[in-house]
């Protein structure tokens, strides 16, 4: 089966690893563009670029996939896309090219946390589990059917990078058993339940700031979901 892999940060990697070590074709990754990084602003490669660079994957970078991507990615002809944490919406046009479609390695138990910062949210909120999800990528946001999931509990004092860690294995060990499945066209694709759908939005600085009329509980679930980014903080 002849893979396409888009991804971008560090969590994605240990997918990446897991479907080349299964023998799978990885015809090309994408991923976001390098970034100024640290104080003086150095041109980074994500670390899904660096890893496939490492393996000699060919990298294809997009500021918007959706207008200068659709027409490499029908050149590479895949069987199979796999997004990990990518962080574009595919348009229609692009789902529609792989032979089995787009999946998702998405870090929460769908239908809840859709969207961006799961990981985080899940922690904030006080989760006492999270897993990951195999799901279909549609054109909605995390709205697709979910061919597998697998449950983690979090631990009492685990912080959002600690279990991004265990999360990003776990994601690994998932996709790892859904491709052969998907490969065989032996997938059972089950429609998530809309009626128990949650969202979540993407983080920013502001969302570290404690506010101590909340409870005690509150505040260190705060201080845990936002440790390593974009780390709490209050002002006096």
């Amino acid at each position: 089966m002849r893979i396409v892999f888009l991804g971008t940060p560090e969590f994605a990697v240990h997918s990446l690893k897991r479907v080349l070590e299964d023998g799978y074709t990885v015809a090309a990754v994408v991923t976001q563009p390098d970034r100024p990084v640290g104080r003086k602003q150095v041109l980074t490669p994500s670390p899904v670029k660096a890893f496939a660079a490492e393996k000699q994957i060919p990298v294809f970078q997009y500021e918007k996939i959706r207008k200068e991507g659709v027409g490499d990615l029908r050149a590479l002809a895949p069987d199979l896309m796999i997004t990990c944490a990518f962080g574009q919406i595919l348009s229609q046009e692009i789902l529609d090219i792989p032979k089995f479609g787009v999946v998702n390695v998405h870090a929460s138990l769908l239908p809840k946390y859709r969207g961006s910062a799961p990981i985080q949210w899940a922690v904030i909120n006080g989760e006492k589990k999270t897993g990951i999800t195999i799901m279909q990528t549609e054109a909605g946001v995390d709205t697709g059917s979910i061919l597998l999931q697998k449950e983690l509990e979090i631990g009492a004092n685990e912080t959002a990078g600690e279990l991004s860690e265990r999360l990003s294995l776990l994601g690994a060990d998932a996709i790892g058993e859904a491709l052969p499945v998907i490969a065989g066209g032996a997938a059972v694709w089950v429609k998530q339940d809309e009626e128990r759908a949650t969202h979540v939005k993407m983080l920013v600085k502001e969302d570290g700031k404690m506010d101590f009329t909340r409870s005690a509980e509150e505040v260190r679930n705060l201080v845990r979901g936002v440790n390593p980014w974009p780390g709490a903080y209050f002002e006096y």
